[in-house]
């Protein structure tokens, strides 16, 4: 698990620092404190300096433009990624993990002068057909495996699509990202027959029972050629469960997702959405044993002071760790203010404002 992590220049971060992460990590802040562009850092670190992270929906945060506007659209998103639209001065952040040691990205928007020397791919697999000097965002990357040298990897629109070099090497810590109300029901099938290869399939029912007590199986299920989660709830059919509410499937990736990285990192935005009040604590515990199970570092962001009560429930003492995002002196740098058990044991007997 990543012990701390320190960000610098990304988004609203000029220089945030977290220590003392735990298993399971929740985040709160007002609008506009960085809560998702915290997800986005760790999941920019656990890429190890792959620059397709750099062109990633969830990075980008706009996922349609035209083709023949990429070339100007891609350099203005991610000069937006630069605290203070600073482009001259690159994002870095650094975490130590447990296992793996510290972990260094820089990240910055410069002119890639060896294009030309280099092969280059797209994202739809045709080849690029003209290549100049234009702004790439280059990723450099460094661990304990990089000797004395970091990982240099670059992205750049071209007129036929994106092209990119990146030295093939593993991601130390694997990473995933659920938002609200985004994902795919063939990939939500296709975990979980995977978690049912692994003999873990009744952990995925037993979860989602905590939302509908009569269900008692879940099978994917092909219709038009097309896969998806069922569930039997005793009806004379099995329904779709995005039919079941969306709090069953925002459950079933959640835990889903943990399982698809094992070992590695989820992140969650606005966990809460979604679900109704009176299951989360039951919820918050699932996730407890999920991250357990799959020995997987849970961030998970919020806006609900019920969500940080009924984590305060659902995992204990020693289950989480909170911590809220606040603007520091000066209106600029982001703090986060981490809460001992003690103090959100508090705030809550006294319904202290602390989101």
């Amino acid at each position: 698990m990543f012990e701390s992590l320190n960000i610098r220049n990304y988004r609203v971060f000029d220089d945030l620092e977290m220590n003392g992460l735990h298993r399971v990590n929740l985040i709160a802040g007002r609008n506009n404190t960085g809560k998702t562009s915290l997800l986005e850092a760790i999941f920019l670190l656990c890429g190890a300096g792959n620059p397709r992270t750099g062109a990633n929906g969830y990075i980008l945060r706009a996922t349609d433009f035209g083709q023949e506007s990429i070339l100007h659209a891609l350099e203005i998103l991610w000069k937006n990624m630069f605290h203070a639209l600073d482009a001259g001065r690159p994002i870095e952040i650094e975490g130590v993990h447990g296992e793996h040691g510290a972990a260094h990205l820089e990240i910055s928007l410069e002119v890639w002068r060896g294009a030309s020397e280099i092969a280059s791919n797209s994202f739809d697999g045709a080849p690029t057909s003209q290549i100049s000097a234009d702004k790439a965002l280059t990723f450099r990357y460094k661990d304990r495996n990089c000797a004395d040298e970091a990982r240099v990897g670059h992205v750049r629109p071209v007129p036929t699509g994106l092209e990119m070099n990146h030295p093939d090497t593993p991601n130390p810590v694997s990473a995933r990202i659920e938002f609200s109300r985004t994902g795919d029901i063939r990939d939500d099938a296709a975990l979980l027959g995977d978690l049912r290869l692994r003999k873990h399939g009744d952990f995925l029912l037993d979860a989602l029972r905590i939302i509908e007590p009569n269900l008692a199986s879940v099978e994917v299920v092909y219709m038009g050629g097309t896969p998806m989660i069922w569930g039997d709830i005793g009806l004379s059919e099995l329904i779709p469960l995005p039919a079941m509410g969306e709090g069953m499937t925002r459950l079933a990736r959640i835990v889903l997702g943990m399982s698809s990285v094992p070992g590695g990192v989820l992140l969650v935005d606005e966990v809460e959405n979604g679900i109704h009040h009176s299951a989360m604590v039951g919820v918050w515990q699932a996730i407890g044993r999920a991250a357990e199970r799959f020995d997987v570092q849970v961030f998970a962001t919020t806006h609900s002071f019920e969500c940080i009560q009924d984590a305060y429930k659902g995992l204990g003492k020693c289950g989480f760790k909170y911590y809220r995002l606040d603007k520091g002196k000066g209106g600029e740098t982001q703090e986060a203010v981490e809460y001992s058990h003690d103090m959100v044991k508090m705030a809550i007997s006294r319904h202290m404002e602390v989101r």
